[in-house]
């Protein structure tokens, strides 16, 4: 008979890559998991790794086995949180991927407003702008910037209107002047982000329904969002942010928005989780709570 236990142990260890991982992960000894999968390999009758010295990976036969333990796992969990009740659901623990800049300086405050609401929840932050994959990643949900493209997920909405904008420090600004247009931008020193070796350095807007693109140029590039906005506040160019993550620092008047008459590239927020795990009542309430908060700052954002 199929141990559950090392059902999950065999989830964890194909998306975490060792055995050793998976045991750091569950406080178990390297050995114990090797065990555990040798037992399930011998109630299947299949290789569901391949193991040498150097590697571990799946085998076609473990690829093919994979969704099914997950499905598995995934009805096991709700089942356990509907018999407990919307209420008492509230507990465990819950793994959130969120990006750098709105985690850090946005998101932190709510979450943690949302925990001590909850005590018998406990939550574990992942901060990165790097996508998580709520499949192999160990996290539950991940709220990102833009739309999940796999029809594996699915995408919670928090904030559909939210946009990017051209902002940039009053300091900034009195030294090197304002850009009256959109092409003006090639004159300034503008502020860049890198993700996954990729410098964007051409910025995209909607004008007159197509996408009109604007090479920039900067000294500074970054590959963390949050360091993006700071160089911005410290008036040492301007950048292309989403409102949400500079909401705070324009209404402070650390940041002044720019061409506000030109709307910027859509940056839509989302939740993002496997589709089965959006039944979770956490996920739910945690949904719910983080929408309220959004709303109110996308009642700021300029027209």
């Amino acid at each position: 008979m199929i141990r559950l236990d090392d059902l999950g142990l065999f989830e964890r260890t194909a998306a975490l890559g060792s055995f050793s991982n998976a045991a750091r992960e569950a406080d178990l000894l390297p050995g114990q998991v090797s065990a555990a999968i040798q037992r399930l390999e011998r109630e299947l009758d299949v290789r569901l790794f391949a193991r040498s010295t150097r590697s571990l990976r799946l085998t076609a036969e473990g690829e093919q086995y994979l969704p099914y333990a997950r499905e598995v796992l995934a009805v096991l969990r709700e089942g356990r949180e509907r018999l407990r009740g919307e209420e008492d659901a509230l507990q465990g623990l819950l793994q959130i991927a969120v990006p750098s800049d709105l985690g850090r300086n946005v998101l932190l405050p709510w979450l943690t407003d949302f925990r001590e609401a909850h005590p018998k929840l406990s939550l574990r932050l992942f901060f990165s702008d790097q996508l998580a994959d709520v499949f192999r990643d160990p996290v539950d949900i991940a709220i990102r910037y833009g739309v999940a493209e796999s029809a594996s997920y699915v995408v919670l909405p928090l904030a559909e209107e939210n946009r990017r904008v051209l902002v940039a420090a009053p300091e900034y600004l009195a030294r090197h002047g304002r850009p009256r247009s959109l092409d003006d931008l090639a004159a300034h020193h503008c502020l860049l982000y890198a993700l996954g070796g990729r410098v964007y350095d051409k910025w995209v807007f909607p004008v007159r329904g197509e996408k009109k693109q604007i090479a920039v140029s900067g000294s500074l590039v970054c590959d963390d969002a949050d360091v993006a906005r700071r160089w911005a506040v410290d008036g040492r160019g301007i950048a292309y942010k989403s409102w949400i993550d500079v909401c705070a620092d324009v209404r402070a008047g650390r940041l002044e928005v720019l061409l506000p008459e030109q709307r910027g590239e859509a940056a839509p927020l989302n939740l993002v989780c496997p589709h089965r795990k959006q039944f979770f009542p956490a996920i739910r309430r945690l949904h719910a709570a983080l929408k309220e908060r959004v709303d109110a700052l996308m009642d700021r954002l300029p027209a």
